[in-house]
């Protein structure tokens, strides 16, 4: 295994992947204890908040917004339905699947976006609230350069077949 070195590898605590990561999960844990309080996973949460904020939605545009993929996301709509918490919207194109909060899950996003907000106000005043917008703007801008690259080449050498082992 060819080593690398030392001078051109970045520190770890310099890797934007677990910086991102890290900053993620330190800011998770505070607003965590409003979610599980009613019996919600994080994902769960996800679309909610997407629906309370947008409307009726379809499938794909919930899994864009939410960062979830499709068959997670199947998995969620069943569960929030099953509570009672979305149901399913009619629409004219039987390829999409449009999902709305039901009134249970308008006051259950209201419940927990009160909680949120206190939260919320708590890591803006300790970070700085111009330095909260800052940062806030400053990841959309780096989602938004990232998605413009074009996808990563890699240098890995194609594999070789497996071979057929005797039985």
């Amino acid at each position: 295994m060819a080593q690398t070195s030392r001078t051109t590898l970045r520190r770890f605590d310099q890797s934007l992947p677990i910086a991102l990561l890290r900053a993620r999960e330190a800011s998770t844990r505070h607003f965590k204890p409003h979610i599980d309080r009613h019996d919600l996973t994080m994902p769960q949460w996800r679309v909610i908040r997407a629906l309370a904020d947008a409307g009726p939605l379809d499938a794909k545009t919930v899994a864009e917004r939410c960062v979830i993929l499709p068959p997670s996301l199947t998995r969620i709509f069943r569960a929030l339905t099953a509570r009672g918490l979305t149901r399913s919207v009619d629409t004219s194109d039987a390829r999409r699947h449009m999902l709305e909060l039901t009134q249970a899950g308008r006051q259950l996003f209201e419940d927990v976006i009160t909680a949120s907000e206190a939260t919320y106000d708590e890591l803006a005043a300790a970070f700085g609230h111009d330095r909260m917008q800052s940062l806030l703007d400053l990841l959309n801008d780096l989602r938004d350069t990232v998605e413009t690259l074009p996808p990563p080449q890699l240098d890995i050498p194609a594999a070789a077949p497996a071979r057929k082992t005797a039985r």
